[in-house]
């Protein structure tokens, strides 16, 4: 990595041909209009006035700097955006709360997969989140092991708070911020350097309202979401905004979102999906689901016919539990 004064005598149609997206710093500075890419970086911030420093309240140390540190930024975001390539996670096996060991050695989730979590009460699921959420290397009171790409991941990704691998939908969902959800959307597109903000803002409320049993509008205050809205909106949030390619939902069925749209969304967006639920129709929607038991994932079964069949039953019972309700929410009598 250049340092700074590396960098000053860099050719400026070098660096740009090598990170076009250095001319936005150009652009936002009013930097193009004297654009001389023949000059050394350091000569192309000499060439202007002294005035034109004055009249920006800055010197032009400052704001080849400024230019410098755009740079490395942008440097770092390719290299996390490199190290987000995730194929696949690794779930290594440890000993359970009463020191038997778990009956798997490992499990390989790839990326585009769903796979389900059921738990009885009290066996410790959050913790099993928790580790996947960290990425824990055997640092964790589980001494679990979670692996990316069958590697263990570096901790500027472990501990970075501004990049994760994971995104998790907990169960608690409350906005405090006073902002409508056309600004909540552009403030999280535009921390993630995605440009056209208004226009994937759209996209998300499109696919939030397809989830939700209430529509909103972009001019919405955040904080006057429903319950069901609000978690509609952070799901489409996560599945088209984040790079986490690794997400976490929690009991989604308590969420009053149509649950099925929700995790196809995400998987359409190649993300490596793990629910936590007590829907046994979630629960047997995928191939395969993780058992937990006694602090310790007890099993990891795999779909029978048996089972498909029963999914389809369940799934005709939903459909018409799903058509009184809706003739109830409509204030109509149930003939």
């Amino acid at each position: 990595m250049l340092n700074y004064l590396e960098f000053l005598d860099i050719q400026l149609r070098d660096i740009l041909s090598k990170k076009p997206k250095l001319e936005e710093f150009l652009n936002n500075n009013w930097l193009i209009y004297n654009l001389n890419t023949n000059l050394k970086i350091k000569d192309f911030f000499n060439n202007f006035w002294e005035n034109f420093y004055i009249e920006k309240a800055t010197t032009k140390q400052i704001l080849s700097k400024s230019f410098y540190d755009f740079y490395i930024s942008i440097l770092k975001q390719e290299n996390q955006d490199n190290l987000l390539d995730v194929q696949e996670i690794t779930i290594i096996a440890w000993n359970n709360k009463y020191n038997k060991k778990e009956n798997f050695s490992f499990l390989n989730i790839k990326r585009g997969e769903i796979i389900s979590i059921v738990w009885p009460t009290w066996s410790w699921k959050s913790r099993l989140l928790a580790d996947i959420e960290w990425m824990a290397s055997k640092d964790t009171p589980t001494n679990r092991e979670i692996l990316v790409n069958w590697v263990n991941p570096p901790k500027t990704l472990r501990y970075s708070s501004d990049f994760k691998l994971v995104a998790q939908l907990s169960q608690n969902m409350n906005f405090i911020m006073d902002l409508t959800v056309l600004d909540f959307i552009k403030l999280h597109a535009e921390s993630r350097g995605i440009k056209d903000s208004i226009d994937i803002a759209e996209k998300v409320i499109q696919e939030a309202n397809s989830l939700a049993w209430e529509n909103f509008d972009w001019s919405t205050p955040i904080t006057s979401l429903s319950w069901g809205q609000s978690r509609a909106l952070m799901i489409a949030d996560v599945a088209i905004l984040s790079k986490s390619p690794i997400v976490l939902i929690d009991e989604i069925e308590n969420a009053w979102v149509d649950r099925k749209k929700a995790l196809d969304l995400l998987v359409k967006e190649d993300k490596i999906i793990l629910i936590a639920t007590h829907d046994p129709i979630l629960a047997l929607l995928w191939n395969k689901r993780i058992v937990i038991k006694d602090w310790g994932i007890f099993d990891i079964i795999i779909s029978s016919e048996q089972e498909k069949e029963i999914l389809w039953k369940l799934q005709e019972l939903d459909k018409t539990i799903l058509f009184y309700r809706e003739k109830l929410r409509n204030w109509e009598k149930l003939l």
